[in-house]
């Protein structure tokens, strides 16, 4: 019997539980899903392939065919390649201030506001490439973040999590209102689930963000 014989509801739940949590949680929709969630509810389901996840590469196809029995196959090129993590960096000196690579942004990686220059904040970005597309100026690049480890090899369990901790945390604040702009963020890099901040404290915020970010660079 594989996972995918289980009827009961509670064991699905486990098992898209289980197959979510094989995924690098980058976000980034290349699978043909909305997100990580969605398209381990698919595989769940039967209704989708273990070959559709290029940040997860080799070994997570493997990971992915353990879970639902499914036989292992090379990643379909169709969905992408394997290759290193990647982060996202923002041309300071170009950036208009559209904000909307603030709202395409999974993580909340991204800090700034109208008008005014953004950046990104490293240990919050995926690679997941959304906010390539959106810049109307084309100030985003990817660069390499792991060198020559690709796939899961590039990532760590630590680092998976965080990302989907920051997904579901953006998710519900989108639920709760249509403010796109990102939460506060601390000196540690992390989301603080607290009442919106005022337009001073926020503005402080990400000019102390904006700070870190190119002290961090130039070191």
């Amino acid at each position: 019997m594989t996972f995918l014989d289980v009827s009961v509801a509670s064991g699905e739940l486990a098992l898209v539980s289980r197959i979510e949590a094989a995924l690098p949680q980058t976000q980034c929709t290349r699978c043909g899903y909305p997100d990580c969630a969605g398209y381990a509810k698919a595989l769940a389901d039967g209704d989708a392939a273990i070959d559709q996840c290029p940040p997860g590469g080799a070994e997570g196809i493997t990971a992915l065919a353990t879970l639902t029995g499914q036989v292992v196959r090379p990643l379909n090129p169709q969905y992408g390649t394997e290759g290193p993590r990647a982060l996202a960096v923002i041309d300071e000196d170009w950036c208009i201030g559209c904000t909307l690579c603030i709202k395409a942004c999974p993580t909340d990686a991204i800090v700034g506001a109208n008008k005014f220059m953004h950046t990104v904040i490293d240990a919050h970005c995926t690679g997941c490439e959304l906010c390539i597309p959106v810049c109307p100026v084309d100030c985003i690049a990817l660069v390499n973040a792991s060198g020559t480890r690709t796939g899961w090899a590039a990532w760590s369990p630590a680092q998976a999590k965080h990302a989907r901790m920051r997904y579901q945390s953006r998710q519900r604040r989108l639920q709760g209102n249509d403010d796109l702009s990102p939460p506060t963020v601390s000196s540690e890099n992390t989301t603080a689930v607290a009442p919106a901040p005022s337009a001073r404290d926020r503005q402080a915020t990400i000019a102390a963000a904006l700070a870190r970010s190119r002290a961090q660079r130039k070191s």
